[in-house]
């Protein structure tokens, strides 16, 4: 029988339940998948304490890679022993198998590991969006990254440094500090110790930075938008202490003609040949061993609520994976 991870209510990690579930053949435009490594993504926890909202009961995860065991009616672009990857919805990945539609399907290289591509696709491809979408970066620039030493802040610190991009990374330890510096990171920021806002006015000459990349939400708000240079631009990307502020349109005005942004990775890899350029540059870079995936959890699916645990304390750092 196949296996998975579902809750019936919101709430704490102690809602998981490790189930066995029927997973019947796939109708037309889906594929059956049997998962090789799961991704673990701090985004999972918001739908299981109902932030983002999912019809109950549900499934959990949206992040798998493994291989096409069986394909429906209508599938010409994938077949059978295909390597996949993917992130999107619909929620069901903490699973052995599953049927899902193609849509959020993506061929896998060989060089590529399966537990690499759970631990990266989601995270790689918001590094990608996040680098080489979402603004006009040049070589040179300055950017302000919060939680550096987190999967998608070590991806992003190794990707600026191709692009000749200081990043100056926020940490909440020395060990994660030396993370970030490790993965090129040009400057960090202890924000338990230190005044962020302070430390990046110092290190830009008081200009401040283009570019914020905020991942924490509702605890940096502040001293991210207290950052920026004028006109800069503030992407919150996360929400990992809670719901970003709410915005005053005179407040950003007043501390310099100030934008904001709250995108979502769904809306920059919606387009299928998009969605392929960026792909194929993340897989590109990881392949030729410019950038390093750090896998530095690694749990069973029936450990879904442990996992759940160590990812909201903070004490995790690079990416976590589920290995079957």
């Amino acid at each position: 029988m196949a296996h998975a991870v579902r809750f019936k209510e919101t709430g704490g990690p102690d809602v998981l339940r490790w189930e066995e579930v029927v997973v019947g053949d796939p109708g037309p435009g889906e594929v059956r998948i049997r998962h090789e490594a799961v991704g673990l993504n701090f985004a999972d926890t918001y739908f299981r304490t109902g932030l983002y909202p999912a019809p109950l009961p549900a499934g959990m995860g949206v992040e798998g890679a493994g291989v096409i065991e069986a394909v429906g009616e209508g599938v010409t672009d994938f077949a059978e022993g295909d390597r996949v990857t993917y992130t999107g919805s619909p929620l069901g990945a903490y699973s052995t198998e599953r049927v899902m539609p193609v849509d959020s399907l993506i061929k896998l290289p060989d060089a590529i590991p399966f537990a690499t591509a759970a631990a990266m696709t989601m995270r790689g491809l918001t590094a990608s969006y996040l680098l080489r979408r979402i603004h006009p970066l040049k070589s040179g620039d300055t950017v302000l990254l919060t939680a550096a030493a987190g999967g998608v802040g070590l991806i992003v610190c190794q990707w600026a440094r191709l692009l000749g991009i200081d990043v100056i990374g926020t940490v909440s330890t020395e060990e994660k500090a030396e993370l970030a510096l490790a993965h090129g990171a040009a400057h960090v920021v202890n924000y338990r110790t230190e005044d962020v806002a302070k430390r990046v006015s110092e290190i830009t000459d008081g200009a401040g930075v283009p570019l914020v990349l905020d991942s924490i939400g509702r605890t940096t708000f502040e001293s991210s938008i207290d950052s920026l240079a004028r006109r800069g631009l503030l992407v919150c990307f996360g929400t990992a202490s809670g719901p970003t502020p709410p915005i005053h349109a005179m407040q950003l005005a007043v501390k310099g003609s100030l934008f904001v942004t709250r995108p979502a990775l769904a809306d920059y890899i919606a387009d299928p040949a998009e969605r392929a350029e960026l792909s194929g540059e993340l897989f590109g870079h990881v392949a030729a061993g410019d950038i390093a995936i750090e896998i530095n959890q690694r749990y069973s699916l029936e450990d879904a609520a442990r996992a759940h645990r160590d990812l909201e304390s903070g004490t995790t750092t690079g990416s976590s994976v589920f290995v079957l």
